[in-house]
């Protein structure tokens, strides 16, 4: 039980006006008391409230080895969830609740009245997760250690008539044997053409001369995720792709060469987006700048045009502008990167000058 990441959710949701609440993504929490389950379709929930009560929802089918200093309601298939939530919800204020509680379990709270009111509180955990303490803050730099290796062996695999799928069959044990706990998510490899598409999955496409080769690529070690992408090239780049490598990597450098604590995260997507824009290829840039990273590969909140979020220490975002000429080719360039007091520190250090391999 990790009472300090309590305290804040609490501090949070009393921002909110509210005082007690019911979590039910299995991710968070786990972030809060150190046990994962993964309920299937069953209820599974933690409640806090204000006053320091703390009752864990679990399911018989699903053992969990707990001596947490909680209150333990064990249900079975058979058992009202309702009913049980009935027995320790305060009817007489507003329940929060998160975003991923379905809506076979709220519809009868809310039709029984079991509280007062109902509330999209999930920002309250959102936002606690978004910034990463200093345990947390170390395992993502470990695992984005075992990235930058694994990137280096990566690129070794491209040779005259490997294919996309053979190349993504050997990451994850590459990965094992840099001492991963398994993908962030699935390996994208992409070819010429197919690298276009920021979302390729990986086919029996052959490498040719010329073709950009690019990985996005990330492992979890210690349970926190790593992400990053690289694009290269096969034995020669041509000036036209040259030059769309170059302008995304200033693009890269230069937003995140504005990350500093009070800023929005939408001024740092304007910054890359302008340069790539001016060149003439905004069209082609056709995603947000990034998303945030910890317990999975992507978490609420995002460096886009839309999240006016100020930036804080401890956040862990990715920067990743990418240019994308269907038919042609695409580049992306991506990095993870810690907000610390006073600037940033980039999680990974594999180069970013272009690579003919």
């Amino acid at each position: 039980m990790n009472q300090n990441r309590i305290s804040r959710v609490l501090h949070n949701l009393s921002d909110l006006g509210l005082s007690q609440m019911l979590i039910t993504d299995p991710m968070s929490i786990y972030y809060l008391t150190g046990e994962y389950v993964d309920p299937y379709e069953r209820f599974y929930a933690l409640y806090l409230d204000a006053e320091g009560r703390k009752v864990f929802f679990l399911n018989r089918l699903f053992p969990v080895p707990c001596d947490l200093p909680l209150q333990e309601v064990w249900l079975s298939d058979t058992d009202s969830v309702a009913d049980a939530l009935c027995r320790v919800i305060d009817p007489k204020r507003k329940l929060g609740v998160d975003k991923d509680i379905r809506a076979r379990f709220l519809l009868p709270l809310m039709e029984r009245g079991a509280a007062s009111g109902f509330v999209n509180a999930s920002i309250a955990v959102d936002l606690t997760r978004a910034v990463k303490d200093a345990d947390e803050q170390e395992k993502m730099r470990r695992s984005s250690a075992i990235n930058d290796a694994a990137m280096a062996q990566f690129k070794a695999l491209i040779h005259d008539g490997v294919t996309e799928r053979e190349v993504a069959a050997q990451i994850p044990g590459i990965y094992h044997r840099l001492g991963a706990d398994g993908l962030s998510f699935p390996s994208i490899v992409s070819f010429g053409k197919n690298a276009a598409d920021p979302h390729h999955s990986p086919d029996g496409t052959v490498v040719k001369e010329g073709d950009c080769v690019l990985f996005d690529v990330g492992c979890i070690a210690e349970g926190y995720c790593s992400d990053m992408t690289r694009t290269f090239f096969f034995r020669t780049v041509s000036q036209k792709h040259r030059a769309v490598y170059e302008l995304v990597r200033k693009a890269n450098e230069e937003a995140e060469e504005k990350i500093a604590p009070g800023r929005e995260l939408r001024e740092l997507d304007k910054t890359a987006r302008d340069i790539i824009t001016e060149a003439g290829c905004g069209k082609a840039f056709n995603h947000r700048l990034g998303h945030f990273i910890g317990l999975t590969d992507h978490e609420y909140g995002d460096v886009s045009s839309a999240f006016d979020w100020k930036i804080r220490p401890g956040m862990i975002f990715s920067i990743e502008p990418g240019v994308y000429l269907t038919g042609d080719m695409g580049v992306r360039i991506e990095d993870l990167n810690l907000v610390t007091e006073d600037g940033r520190e980039t999680l990974n250090h594999y180069p970013k000058e272009l690579e003919v391999i």
